[in-house]
Formats: structure tokens, sequence, C-alpha cells
């Protein structure tokens, strides 16, 4: 990550504004958090949206996956086939990996060329992922690693109403994720989202207000 003195400089990706990468375990709050920053006119990015993106019919992206793996990767629409995509790596890591080779780029690219033309005085880039080893590189495009934290017992709950799934698939879930201890570690901004609303608001008008200076905002 790139070190401010003062002015704003190119970070790895090239990009020569203030990127924050905003993460998080399941159930932490992170698109409470995103949607706060879009709301207060901050450009954000969301990785989960561009992965859907760059597969999207007749993209170049999906050819190489159809090209890679075959027809059967094709609905009837003609869009990509994610249950049974999904169903095809869960038992192959090596399957994972090939179809990881062609999408990370993809995403990458395009969150570049977001970033390039993103009109707000600092970008929020939202990845689950992001400090995962596999999340496309896009770590490497930010200044700034802002974690969503939340009590393990919190999470599990939010999650489960969130997606009517049962607490033990949303423990599994989280035990394939960075432990809590490793994503804090490597944070430089943590928010804590244990309480209300009204207190994660005040905190995230803190940390607006510190990235603005970043930015050389006054």
């Amino acid at each position: 990550m790139t070190s401010f003195m003062g002015q704003l400089s190119v970070n790895q990706g090239g990009i020569a504004m203030l990127v924050v990468g905003l993460t998080g375990g399941i159930g932490s709050g992170k698109s409470q958090v995103s949607r706060w920053f879009a709301e207060h006119g901050i450009v954000t990015i969301d990785a989960d949206v561009l992965a859907r993106d760059v597969v999207a019919k007749g993209t170049p992206t999906l050819k190489k996956i159809v090209a890679k793996f075959g027809d059967w990767v094709i609905d009837e629409a003609g869009e990509l086939n994610r249950r049974a995509m999904r169903e095809h790596v869960f038992g192959s890591a090596q399957a994972l990996m090939d179809l990881e080779q062609i999408t990370h780029p993809a995403i990458r690219s395009r969150a570049k060329e977001l970033l390039a033309t993103a009109q707000s005085p600092y970008v929020i880039l939202v990845a689950p992922l992001l400090l995962e080893a596999s999340e496309a590189g896009l770590a490497n495009l930010c200044d700034r690693i802002l974690v969503v934290d939340s009590h393990e017992s919190l999470q599990v709950e939010r999650a489960s109403q969130r997606d009517g799934q049962t607490p033990e698939r949303i423990q599994n879930i989280m035990a394939n994720q960075l432990s809590r201890h490793d994503r804090l570690r490597q944070a430089d901004d943590i928010v804590d989202n244990n309480g209300s609303l009204d207190d994660l608001y005040l905190k995230l008008e803190q940390l607006h207000q510190k990235y603005l200076a970043m930015a050389g905002v006054n």
C-alpha cells in the first residue's frame, strides 16, 4: 500500500487517487458501510458486481470460459450457468484455479478502468475476499484497507437472517474465509460494527473526514 506524505501518489495499480479497499467477513456489515459512502457522494466499486459483469453474455471472458470448459457452461439463454459452474469447481481445486485464471485478470482490468474514471475525492473498492491471495490482485489497487469488524456471533446472526441459511452453513463459510485475527492484522482502518446503526454512521463520518483530508479536500 502507498504511503501518503501530504499529497496523492500513484499506487501499485497506477491509479493517482486515494483508493480505500473495503472488506470484512460475512455478515459484518460491508453493504451498510458501502451504501453509506455512496450516499455521501463517494464512488463505490463492488467486486461482486464486476465478477458478474465480466462473464455476461457475449463477453470475451465468457467465451474463454466456454473454450476452457465446454459448451455445458452456457444455459439456453446464452448466459453462464452459474449453478453448474459452481458445482463443477466445488469439487476440483484445479478447475477453480483454471476459472480464476480467466476471470480474475478481467475483474482487475475492469476495476482499473472504473477507478481511472471515478469522479469523487476518493473511491471505495468493495471486495469480500480482498485480502485473500486469490482475489484478483485487487488489494494492490488500494492505498488503504478498511475492515468492517463484528463479533462472530453477530456475523452468524445477521447473515442467517439475511440469506435464510442455517447458522451452521454460515459458520462453514466463515471457516473458509480469512480469520478475523488475520483480517484485522492487515487493516489500516477498522470500523467496529457491533452496535447500533447510529454508532456505525458516526464512525463512518469520522473516517470520511479522514479520507477527504488524505485526498487533499478541505
